[in-house]
């Protein structure tokens, strides 16, 4: 996107009054989605977003410019204010020393989305309105989603580092409403990799469809969700957003330094149980989170944040580790040029353990089995959390009974950590995730095997 040339004197600019630290971020992203509604193609979207983002860092101060103008003088004139708004002081600089660096991209992309024409994406929608529809006549509405995104990177900085990255992603989705003497009940299933589309060399249409339609009809059956702690069973990659949300943030190295997670220094200490292993890989091939490199040009790694239930790291963006004086874990991620890189979650993750997931359900006596939970809210500095339960079962003498209707999981990260008491072999990654943060949305994955928690709040409406 920028010749090395324009890079080494743009860097050069944004230090000239006397910076400790300048990069340049240049992306170029493709995007294009379809949207079916009631039998209707509603949208059908391309676009293309194409800029950089300059930063330049004096001391403890930030300064930050970005333009849709990439010639030489546009990104001068970004550099300058960047600089300025560091309110640095003298010095000067004529330009920057670039090596180079290639990240091998975690897969290959076989197809192309740009080169698949449009009639083809509409036609996996069309299909799904039909599968869904044919399940039942209680299905009253059925939506579906496609998109596809290409994201060119080139990250340089005056570090003298210069990389680039280029990310496919292709997702489907498909959203049903099932009407019944009950009301209106939902049900979504959805899939993304990054990938291209030969997403749909591995994902039935067929399949997506009447997952999505059978739990809103399910649901129509459901009975109240029952009040009160008791014994949670999380079925394979259905909860990790659980562990994401409520333990995942508060190991950003940024909200630990500003005082604002509830494992600050901790590190060395038991904060789970033994039989948790907490990962964040940015290097799972395929999946939502991965990539070759961070935002930062950082190559992405694969990160064991918690060890048999001790605390061994934090996440670290390239800023936060240079001032302690360690390496980046990978983890600096941005939404886009016009945003300044964080401290981010990729792929997050329980490892397997060894019980078999049936062995699990029958060891408990009375309980509830979630198989998938929404999205909720967490404050990091104490660890509580509430969680909606899109799909939630009763347990009774140790079998999965009666679906429930939709109610919230309440607990506190940490006390979840430390009371896992079995932990499946069944491991899977869940759907694909927006995580927002600060105002920022990046990609991300999370995955758990079925694993059972002593005792959590369910707010539900049984009487």
């Amino acid at each position: 996107m920028i010749e090395e040339g324009v890079l080494r004197r743009v860097l050069g600019a944004a230090l000239h009054r006397g910076g400790d630290f300048a990069e340049v971020f240049a992306e170029d992203r493709r995007s294009s989605s379809a949207l079916l509604d009631d039998g209707k193609v509603e949208e059908l979207t391309s676009g293309r977003d194409r800029g950089a983002g300059i930063r330049v860092v004096v001391g403890d101060s930030t300064g930050f410019a970005h333009t849709a103008d990439l010639s030489e003088e546009g990104l001068s004139k970004a550099a300058q204010a960047a600089a300025a708004a560091a309110r640095s002081g003298g010095g000067a600089t004529d330009g920057v020393d670039l090596s180079r660096q290639v990240v091998e991209r975690p897969n290959p992309v076989s197809i192309a989305p740009g080169e698949v024409p449009k009639a083809r994406k509409v036609e996996l929608l069309t299909r799904a309105d039909e599968v869904a529809r044919s399940e039942g006549g209680a299905i009253t509405q059925v939506s579906a989603r496609y998109a596809d995104s290409v994201r060119r990177i080139l990250v340089a900085n005056s570090d003298g580092l210069v990389t680039a990255d280029d990310q496919v992603k292709t997702l489907f989705s498909v959203s049903c409403v099932a009407t019944g003497d009950t009301g209106m009940q939902t049900g979504r299933e959805s899939v993304g990799h990054t990938v291209g589309f030969e997403l749909f060399d591995s994902y039935d249409i067929d399949e997506l469809a009447q997952a999505a339609a059978r739990r809103a009809l399910t649901k129509l059956g459901a009975r109240p969700a029952p009040s009160g702690e008791m014994p949670v069973v999380i079925g394979s990659g259905g909860g990790g957003v659980m562990f994401h949300e409520a333990c995942g943030h508060g190991l950003e190295a940024d909200l630990v330094n500003k005082h604002a997670s509830v494992f600050e220094g901790r590190v060395g200490e038991r904060v789970a149980s033994s039989l948790v292993t907490l990962v964040d890989d940015g290097t799972m091939a395929g999946e939502w989170g991965c990539f070759a490199i961070d935002d930062e040009g950082r190559p992405a790694q694969r990160n064991v944040l918690i060890d048999q239930g001790v605390l061994t790291d934090y996440m670290w963006d390239h800023l936060r580790a240079r001032k302690d004086g360690r390496a980046s874990s990978g983890n600096g991620r941005r939404q886009s040029y016009q945003h300044l890189p964080m401290v981010r979650m990729t792929n997050t993750y329980i490892l397997a353990g060894t019980d078999e997931a049936d062995d699990i359900i029958s060891d408990t006596d009375s309980g509830i089995y979630i198989a998938h939970l929404g999205g909720g809210q967490v404050n990091t500095a104490t660890g509580d959390f509430v969680f909606g339960m899109t799909e939630s079962y009763l347990i009774e003498q140790g079998k999965i009974t009666e679906p429930l209707r939709e109610g919230n999981l309440i607990g506190n990260g940490p006390k979840v950590l430390a009371d896992i008491d079995a932990v499946g072999n069944d491991f899977a990654m869940g759907p694909p995730g927006t995580c927002g943060k600060d105002g920022q949305g990046v990609p991300v994955g999370d995955g758990v095997p079925t694993l059972r928690v002593k005792r959590l709040t369910i707010g539900g409406t049984a009487a």
